[in-house]
């Protein structure tokens, strides 16, 4: 092959056309040295076609992974009840909005200025000076909007967990406080340098199961253990009831939202349209598709019915695991940590509920417990060897990177609950937490946004049901 060819074949489709549009353009090159010019000028014009690419493709992810709001809004109005349903989109929409202009202003410069192994301590407000070499071919505009979007996520996980009982203004402080700072810190850490990507063997987390999911995660199992139960949770002796959601359709529409949503938040995260990106879509395919197949024969077999929610709930799991290594590991490497995941989230749902951290929709479970299995599965399932990460334990890699994960996992949870009692404990006695037990029995939607979810004609009963105004007037 000629030196031409395989310069075409490594630049790709968008190289070629624009290697053979320089060449159009320059004319017919005899000449050694004229050929030469050509060959570089074509080079350039691919790069420069290939950073286009790049920018464009995480731009398209980033929008897949704001979208996934629309999934979270929808998974925690479904599974809790229809007299708070306007108070959960509020929240969904606003932890996004606050979340995404304190990120801008101090996130981003905590999480990817330079400084030390801790925190980044320069460029604030996206200063174009402190970041004007970019992230490979990534301009700042595109990274600032992928990270911002992962930003928005951790904020808005912890939503579900302290849902119908949760006083607005609080929520709403909070979403600023995990975006401008505690999140920020930890990204640092493992994605701007920070001292666990300094370790022999850097700690891996590819797209964010422990920075983003466990992060979310342990914050919401802080915030459910401040608030309390919600009212009715709980029988007389201690023993936890279910409070059926309003709209199975909602959770489950809400569940393919967000799975559609991970093709952009992992394989977006190759941070380039190279050829790994494929392989990082099929393994976040498999993982999500084993967990929730798995989640629902484990509690069909342990309650004696196949339960949707759980199902649902399985998918995310599956795709929370394989979302540190999904760049690492193979197919059937990818199956069986979605599927191990599809198992933890049943038992851990159970668990949870019977230690009194009442989570309406399983945040906990999937994202916390999930997302820290899911970087610890990199020590064990990477395949091999890369510039990234070594192979995993059972990929005869020995243990260095299983290591590595576990010293990871264990500082990234210390950090984060450390910092959210923090935050909760300061909330609870200033602005305080929780609604009052009048408001939460008649719902949040009027008595914090002044508008019922639903159309006027239709009221909200005790349960949470829904029943119309006629027959409201009848009973």
């Amino acid at each position: 092959m000629s030196s031409t060819r395989k310069r075409l074949v490594r630049a790709g489709v968008g190289g070629a056309v624009a290697i053979g549009t320089v060449a159009l353009l320059a004319g017919t090159a005899f000449a050694q040295d004229e050929e030469e010019v050509v060959l570089t000028a074509g080079e350039e014009a691919a790069a420069s076609v290939q950073a286009v690419l790049d920018n464009i493709w995480v731009l398209i992810a980033a929008v897949l992974v704001i979208f996934m709001q629309a999934g979270f809004a929808l998974v925690e109005a479904g599974l809790t009840r229809a007299k708070s349903v306007s108070n959960i989109m509020a929240k969904n929409l606003m932890d996004f909005c606050v979340g995404v202009l304190a990120f801008a202003a101090v996130g981003f410069a905590f999480a990817f200025g330079p400084g030390g192994g801790f925190i980044g301590t320069e460029g604030w407000f996206l200063n174009s000076e402190t970041f004007a070499e970019g992230w490979g071919n990534l301009s700042l505009p595109t990274f600032f909007l992928f990270q911002a979007a992962f930003a928005a996520t951790a904020a808005t996980i912890v939503s579900g967990a302290m849902a119908e009982r949760t006083k607005f203004k609080s929520y709403f402080v909070y979403s600023f406080l995990i975006t401008a700072f505690v999140y920020p810190i930890i990204v640092h850490w493992v994605w701007g340098g920070g001292w666990l990507s300094q370790l022999d063997t850097p700690y891996h987390d590819f797209a964010g199961s422990s920075v983003v999911h466990m992060v979310g995660g342990i914050a919401a199992a802080v915030g459910a253990a401040f608030l309390g139960p919600r009212i009715g949770k709980y029988t007389k002796d201690g023993k936890p009831r279910a409070i059926p959601g309003h709209s199975i359709p909602f959770a489950i529409i809400g569940v393919f939202i967000l799975f559609v949503g991970w093709f952009g938040f992992n394989p977006g995260s190759e941070l380039a349209a190279d050829a790994a990106v494929p392989g990082i879509a099929v393994t976040t395919l498999l993982a999500g598709a084993a967990g929730g197949v798995v989640a629902l024969l484990v509690v069909w077999l342990k309650e004696g019915k196949p339960d949707v929610a759980m199902a649902g709930n399985g998918v995310l799991a599956g795709l929370v695991g394989v979302t540190a290594g999904t760049a690492a590991v193979t197919n059937w490497g990818a199956v069986i940590i979605g599927s191990i995941a599809g198992i933890l989230v049943v038992f851990a749902v159970f668990f949870f509920d019977r230690i009194k951290i009442d989570d309406p929709v399983g945040a906990v479970s999937v994202h916390g417990v999930c997302g820290a299995w899911g970087a610890i599965a990199v020590g064990l399932f990477a395949a091999e060897d890369s510039d990234f990460w070594k192979a995993g334990l059972f990929y005869g890699g020995g243990t260095s990177q299983l290591v590595s994960q576990i010293i990871g996992v264990l500082a990234i949870a210390a950090f984060t609950a450390v910092a959210m009692v923090i935050v909760f404990a300061a909330l609870k006695a200033t602005l305080g937490l929780r609604v009052s037990e009048e408001e939460e029995i008649e719902g949040l939607d009027v008595h914090e946004h002044g508008v019922p979810g639903y159309a006027p004609d239709i009221a909200m009963g005790e349960s949470g049901g829904l029943a119309s105004s006629k027959e409201m007037a009848t009973t």
